[in-house]
């Protein structure tokens, strides 16, 4: 399970290279786009790492906070807090990765076109989980707020 905090930077650890789909090209030429969907909204979020570490059974990408998401630049908003899904999907390209608009693929099933060597192709689906989002203040999922003293019998008051 991943653990992050709302408006936070995070780093994600997963297991991607038992599951590898293209094993034909070298490590450097894989990136992985991450598609977080929260339980609550089923708001959906797409995001390639800031920075992105390949090593013999994993992978480690980093995840920055912003309050304008960017899927090239790995830029999230991760609100509410709670709980969310996670799938990593693997790209690779065979020439120069590039990852911008027209270079990478923004979601599991864009196909860019036309096709080149510098253009990602979405290989698959490596790894998928649950990941929980906690509270950076403690004041997003409950909120508390205060009412005047009614006038009148059978209540329960509690207050000032």
């Amino acid at each position: 399970m991943i653990q992050a905090i709302t408006e936070s930077s995070f780093n994600i650890y997963v297991q991607t290279e038992d599951n590898r789909i293209n094993t034909a090209v070298a490590s450097t030429q894989i990136r992985h786009l991450v598609k977080f969907t929260n339980d609550l909204d089923k708001s959906v979020q797409y995001a390639y790492g800031v920075a992105e570490k390949i090593y013999d059974r994993y992978t480690k990408i980093d995840m920055n906070y912003s309050t304008t998401p960017s899927v090239y630049v790995g830029r999230t908003k991760l609100f509410p807090a709670g709980y969310w899904k996670y799938e990593v999907y693997e790209v690779s390209w065979v020439g120069t990765v590039t990852i911008n608009s027209g270079n990478a693929p923004v979601t599991e099933d864009d196909v860019l076109s036309p096709a080149a060597d510098t253009k990602g192709v979405v290989q698959g689906l490596v790894t998928k989980g649950k990941m929980y989002v906690a509270e950076k203040d403690g004041t997003q999922q409950v909120q508390y707020t205060q009412r005047q003293e009614p006038s009148g019998t059978n209540y329960i008051y509690y207050g000032q």
